[in-house]
């Protein structure tokens, strides 16, 4: 709890000067944010070493996750003035994470058995970026809001996938999608 303290009194911090979160969510930090990410841990596969958090901003969820699950996360932050940001964050709170301040296109690290992403791109593109991040048997994590039905329902005509869903603990329009199993769907002849 004191890292996760620490985590939020920096992110207050920074705040106006890099917009890390929305001005009027900054007195909801501990529920809209913290809480939220939070809400993904119940759904972490089992004995998970390392994880990628895709656009990670004000490092939600993975720098939350690594604070509070102590999983080593690579954070991908192509935005340089965030990435300042997580490396500060990561050393006041002594987090297990790396930040790699690159696009995810130009991301190179070795695939991971834990891909997340929160309030990044549709479905059907996160697909397209974790999907050569995430290894044999991995798992993807995605909040999602009142929209994941219409995304899932478009994602199917690229992807296969075992889906899972989870209703949000913070949000009842909001819902987190655990995603295994992905191929990309082959064109037929």
């Amino acid at each position: 709890m004191a890292r996760l303290t620490s985590y939020v009194d920096l992110l207050l911090r920074w705040n106006p000067t890099i917009n890390l979160i929305s001005r009027r969510d900054e007195k909801h930090v501990w529920t809209r944010h913290v809480a939220d990410s939070l809400a993904l841990v119940p759904a972490l596969p089992g004995s998970v070493s390392r994880a990628i958090d895709l656009g990670s901003g004000a490092g939600l969820p993975g720098l939350v996750l690594a604070i509070a699950t102590d999983i080593h996360f690579d954070l991908v932050e192509s935005d340089q003035r965030k990435a300042a940001f997580l490396r500060e964050a990561i050393r006041a709170t002594q987090a297990p994470a790396h930040v790699h301040a690159v696009r995810i296109e130009a991301l190179t690290v070795p695939p991971a058995p834990l891909v997340t992403a929160r309030a990044l791109a549709p479905l059907t593109t996160l697909l397209a970026w974790s999907a050569p991040f995430l290894a044999a048997g991995g798992v993807c994590l995605f909040p999602k809001g009142r929209t994941a039905g219409d995304e899932l329902t478009q994602a199917a005509a690229q992807w296969h996938m075992r889906v899972e869903t989870f209703p949000s603990a913070t949000d009842p329009d909001a819902t987190l999608l655990r995603l295994s199993e992905i191929t990309r769907v082959r064109p037929t002849s």
